[in-house]
């Protein structure tokens, strides 16, 4: 799905789900997201339409394809269920560029959505957040090249690369610093048609601004780590490739709340908690 305006597109749930996985695709296309018609959306067809994943739920009254949808009627989700999610390691700058592109598998199951809470468990150690420019992949991609890279392209989004910076350096594959669940928050929409030369990144940490950097400080840019990715490889539609970290973090702890911040997509934002699975019951 391609627009010549740039468009955002959300996976939805309604307020009253009639099923705990119901889900719909919503679009808006105002420029500026904060004004009354930038919270009024309307439902459409899923954009992955090759993707069991990212079916919409059967249409219900005022949920059928062209009906209008008020944020204040349901609550956003990840961006999109992808198979693959990946990210790329030392990708800033210069010495990024001189290494050859590296990519890290993030498990799927770690992606939740905005305000879902990132829960670190008892032993995990120093954990940052990363605020990232993230591809959503919307087709099917298989060796792609320069000129044909961005056609796999269905928007952008804004995904957070949580990572414990301790089983980093005991974890040569990061499986255990960066799949662990809750740890890939991506959202809060998708962004069609979007320049990603030069946007500014940057991450806020209870309320204080971190110093923020340009995706135009990656050392590998997006056409190139998709065809670098394709190249072994095939993508599947509504994969999310997290594309590099440039800016200042800081250490999180539960209690904390970031936000994650991409010019021209928005904020993602999400509480930090204990792991509930180590909270002892009532």
């Amino acid at each position: 799905m391609t627009s010549r305006l740039p468009l955002r597109i959300a996976r939805v749930r309604p307020i009253s789900p009639q099923s705990p996985d119901e889900q719909f695709f919503v679009a808006n296309d105002a420029e500026d997201f904060d004004t009354r018609a930038g919270r009024e959306w309307t439902v459409i067809d899923s954009p992955f339409p090759s993707s069991r994943a990212n079916t919409s739920s059967p249409a219900r009254p005022g949920w059928e394809t062209g009906a209008a949808a008020s944020e204040d009627s349901f609550t956003f989700l990840a961006p999109s269920v992808p198979v693959n999610v990946f990210g790329m390691a030392h990708n800033t700058g210069q010495p990024g560029r001189d290494l050859p592109p590296q990519a890290f598998h993030k498990a799927a199951s770690s992606v939740i959505g905005p305000g879902e809470a990132i829960q670190l468990g008892s032993t995990v150690g120093y954990v940052d957040p990363e605020a990232e420019l993230t591809v959503v992949v919307g087709s099917t991609a298989r060796g792609l090249t320069l000129e044909t890279a961005r056609s796999a392209i269905l928007g952008y989004t804004i995904g957070n690369d949580v990572s414990a910076r301790d089983l980093q350096k005991t974890d040569e594959l990061w499986i255990s610093a960066k799949s662990q669940d809750t740890f890939t928050p991506a959202g809060p929409w998708m962004v069609t048609d979007l320049d990603d030369a030069n946007l500014e990144i940057g991450i806020v940490h209870n309320g204080t601004e971190l110093k923020t950097a340009s995706s135009a400080d990656l050392g590998w840019k997006v056409d190139e780590i998709m065809v670098y990715l394709t190249s072994f490889m095939t993508l599947q539609p509504g994969d999310l490739v997290l594309t590099g970290f440039p800016a200042e973090c800081a250490r999180i702890h539960p209690g904390d709340t970031v936000v994650c911040r991409v010019e021209g997509i928005g904020e993602l934002r999400n509480p930090v908690t204990s792991a509930s699975w180590e909270v002892a019951p009532a």
